[in-house]
């Protein structure tokens, strides 16, 4: 068999695989078909090891350790798994095939693994309890500095760096000792983060980094800052960048350095909970990112000065999610930014009780939404929300519609009577949390019979009882893939009912609903969580 043959075999059953990136059980099972299968496989399961819950990984990990590290080890009694008889090696170089790296996850995921190892090794006379407060905290800092070391020396083509300074821990001198541990270690290896294309920094308010009970404490906030700046100026091949909490003081070396590393680079800028009040020279930065294609505003603080910053641009801002938890002000300049950014805006979430103003800009402007999630809706917007969806539906995907609770009986039958023929022929998502009584309900199935839904979310805030309908239009007609049905008036309920607050509870139900070919899914698990909607734009 000639080689172009082989690799187009691989490559073939590699596509297959990698779809199952994210689903671990189904992965572990790929590496017992054969070997190839294995090989292909192996990469995907220790790329985001530290994504995971289980903490066995490590114990592998600890077989790579050097014999300078295995000596520390034999000082604290830690017994590594032996390997398989006549084995001098693991089977494959596990470290080498790291890919997504968050600290903070790091250093959990090794307190966690300390927990379990203890609890494993109870029986034995140098049992880890015996070490005191600060002996563990020393050994486990040990593990973390060791296994980046371990990475560096692997050299690993990393793509994705996240430091996340954790809210849990972030008053824990001890947490900041060892984060600072290993943001110096990757300082002095610059080559372990060369490479990054992803750059996702969270970290917490500048009253936090501010915070101290002692002088050492502060001293280790202060160096966090310096280090995470020093990080951001090393970068060169930079793609993308999450900037997350506090203000952007702490990212002024990135965004309004004239010497930024990354103007010709960085093509995604994602802000989580930043407050852009008080920031100047901020069109200034984004003048100087030459091939910048998106730009995501999530729950920000925005106030008419960074608007009119925007609008004095004279490239492009390409605006392509905007979440908002907070009225802003409707005048001429909210005209100008919508007017600016409208086309290129494709997420768009409120949480907020609505302005008629605001919602009429939106559909002026704003034609090219993918991602609409409307929330606390009260009775007076039903017909703009219906003819919002109407306006962007040639290119809307994912929808999220929830009623304000106490206009709930008044806005769902108005909502479910007119929504259904506003729908486009195929959606990714449809997220529902209303009063449903069962005739607006079935208005709403038969008006959208032509409309299949690959997942659709069902929240019952009232009392009536509409699995039926769910079976006779949905389920019979096999109208979705993924359902998820919660009824929340059973739970808050002292009376009896047919369904439990979740379909995915009731077993028969399922069973029947996957006889049809639809999978019937935990309402919490199915739905969009935002801070994961985030980790994924790309």
């Amino acid at each position: 068999m000639s080689c172009s043959k082989l690799f187009s075999e691989d490559l073939s059953t590699y596509n297959i695989i990698k779809y199952f990136r994210n689903d671990f059980s189904t992965l572990h099972s790929c590496i017992l078909v054969n070997r190839l299968w294995c090989r292909l496989t192996i990469p995907l399961l220790w790329e985001n090891p530290f994504s995971r819950s289980n903490t066995k990984f490590i114990d592998i990990y600890l077989r790579n350790f050097n014999n300078e590290y295995e000596t520390k080890l034999d000082e604290y009694k830690i017994k590594v798994n032996p390997l398989p008889p006549n084995t001098q090696n693991t089977l494959f170089n596990y470290p080498g095939f790291l890919k997504h790296l968050n600290i903070s996850k790091v250093i959990f995921t090794v307190d966690n693994w300390f927990i379990r190892y203890r609890a494993e090794q109870s029986g034995n006379k140098y049992f880890l309890q015996d070490l005191d407060y600060d002996s563990a905290n020393d050994f486990k800092n040990l593990i973390k500095t060791s296994l980046f070391r371990m990475f560096i020396k692997n050299e690993v083509n990393l793509h994705t760096l996240e430091i996340e300074i954790s809210s849990i821990y972030k008053r824990e001198y001890y947490y900041n000792t060892c984060f600072n541990n290993i943001l110096e270690l990757i300082l002095q290896n610059p080559n372990f983060i060369h490479n990054i294309k992803d750059l996702k920094l969270y970290t917490c308010s500048s009253s936090d980094f501010e915070y101290h009970k002692s002088g050492d404490e502060c001293d280790e906030r202060t160096l966090i800052k310096d280090r995470i700046t020093q990080i951001i100026d090393l970068h060169r091949n930079l793609r993308k960048i999450l900037l997350s909490f506090g203000n952007l003081s702490l990212y002024q070396s990135l965004l309004v350095s004239k010497d930024s590393n990354c103007s010709n680079t960085l093509n995604t800028i994602l802000f989580y909970r930043v407050n852009f009040k008080s920031i100047i020279n901020l069109d200034k930065a984004f003048e100087q990112l030459n091939v910048l294609k998106s730009v995501h505003i999530i729950y920000c603080s925005l106030d008419t000065g960074f608007i009119q910053q925007i609008i004095n641009l004279t490239k492009p801002f390409k605006l392509k999610s905007l979440f908002l938890e907070m009225n802003l002000q409707i005048d001429d300049s909210l005209h100008l930014f919508l007017q600016k950014t409208g086309d290129h805006l494709e997420n768009f979430r409120s949480r907020f009780g609505y302005n008629q103003k605001f919602l009429e800009l939106i559909m002026k402007y704003c034609k090219n939404i993918k991602f609409l999630n409307l929330y606390k809706i009260d009775n007076q917007f039903t017909h703009l929300i219906t003819n919002l969806t109407e306006n962007i539906k040639q290119n809307l995907n994912y929808l999220t519609i929830e009623v304000l609770n106490s206009f709930s009986d008044e806005a769902s039958p108005i909502l479910l009577q007119n929504l259904g023929q506003t729908l486009p022929s195929k959606l990714e998502y449809l997220s529902l949390k209303l009063c449903i009584k069962t005739n607006d309900f079935v208005t709403f199935l038969k008006n959208s019979q032509n409309t299949f839904i690959e997942k659709l979310l069902i929240m019952q805030e009232g009392n009536e009882n509409i699995l039926q309908c769910i079976k006779k239009y949905i389920m019979e007609e096999g109208r979705v893939k993924y359902l998820a049905f919660k009824n929340e008036f059973n739970k808050y309920s002292h009376e009896l009912h047919e369904l439990d607050s979740d379909l995915h509870n009731s077993k028969d139900e399922v069973k029947e609903f996957k006889s049809h070919n639809i999978i019937v899914k935990n309402h919490e698990d199915l739905c969009i969580k935002i801070y994961d909607f985030i980790r994924e734009i790309d």
